[in-house]
C-alpha cells in the first residue's frame, strides 16, 4: 500500500571540520548556489515529493532558513542535534505534526548536492513494496579488514556496495525503531539504516540503485569534482 505522502528530510546538522572553511560545508558555494540548495532542489523539484524538512547546525539557522524560502515545499527548518542520531530523532519530532504512520520519509545527507531525480523515483516507488529502503552502489574498489597496520580479511567484493543516501522508511519503521535504540545506553549508529538492521531486525533493509555522481562532499577536491559534474550536465 503507498503511503499518504512522501516527505524528504535532508540532514545538515554538520559543521564540516575537514573543508578548513570557517562555514559548514553544506552552505559553501557550488556552481552559483550552496551546497545545501543543490541538495534542497532536487526534493523540491521531484513531483513524488510532498514536503521538505530541514535540519541545520543550531548555529546556521537563519542562513538556512533564508536558503529554504525560495523553495515551495520546504515545511519546516529546524536544529539538528550534536550527532547524526539526535539529528534524526528532531527530524522525527518535527514531522509528528503533520506526518501519518504510513508517510514515506527519505532521509538525505545534505552534502551529497548531486543525487538525481532518478534514484529519487527508485527509493520513493521501492517503499511501495518494502519497510527501509538503502540506495547503494557495488564497490568497485578491493576492501580490506585490518588491525592496525595488518591485514587480517579481504571481503568478496562482490558482496559489498558503497551506501549513499537518501535512507528511506515508513515513518512508523523508522521512529519504532529509534525508540528502541535510545533505551540502548550504548547506541550509537553511523546512518538510519543501522538502526533499523540493528533494532528492528524483522524489518529487511532493501537495496536500491544509486547513482556513481551521488557524492559526499568531505574534503575541497570533492568540490572541484562536484562542479566538474555539474558543469558536465548544463
Amino acid at each position: 500500500m503507498a503511503g499518504r505522502r512522501a516527505i524528504a528530510v535532508v540532514l545538515a546538522g554538520g559543521t564540516g571540520v575537514r573543508m578548513g572553511a570557517t562555514l559548514p560545508k553544506q552552505l559553501l558555494p557550488l556552481a552559483g548556489r550552496t551546497v545545501l540548495e543543490h541538495s534542497i532542489a532536487a526534493f523540491d523539484a521531484s513531483p513524488l515529493i510532498d514536503d521538505v524538512v530541514v535540519l541545520m547546525h543550531p548555529d546556521f539557522l537563519a542562513e538556512a532558513r533564508a536558503v529554504a524560502a525560495s523553495f515551495a515545499k520546504v515545511r519546516a527548518v529546524v536544529a539538528g542535534g550534536r550527532t547524526r542520531n539526535e539529528s534524526t530523532q528532531a527530524a522525527l519530532d518535527a514531522l509528528t505534526g503533520f506526518a501519518v504512520a504510513d508517510d514515506k520519509v527519505l532521509f538525505h545527507d545534505a552534502v551529497r548536492p548531486l543525487v538525481d531525480a532518478a534514484t529519487i523515483e527508485r527509493c520513493v516507488a521501492a517503499l511501495d513494496a518494502h519497510d527501509a529502503v538503502y540506495v547503494a552502489i557495488p564497490t568497485i574498489d578491493t576492501i580490506i579488514e585490518s588491525e592496525g597496520t595488518r591485514l587480517v580479511a579481504v571481503p568478496d567484493r562482490r558482496r559489498l556496495h558503497r551506501g549513499q543516501t537518501p535512507q528511506g522508511f515508513r515513518l512508523v519503521t523508522i521512529r519504532d525503531a529509534y525508540a528502541t535504540a535510545w533505551r540502548d545506553p550504548g547506541f550509537e549508529a553511523t546512518d538510519d539504516c543501522s538502526v533499523v538492521l540493528r533494532y528492528a531486525p524483522d524489518v529487511p533493509v532493501h537495496l536500491v540503485e544509486g547513482s556513481p555522481h551521488n557524492l559526499k562532499i568531505t574534503e575541497p577536491v570533492d568540490l572541484l569534482i562536484a562542479e566538474a559534474l555539474l558543469a558536465r550536465d548544463r
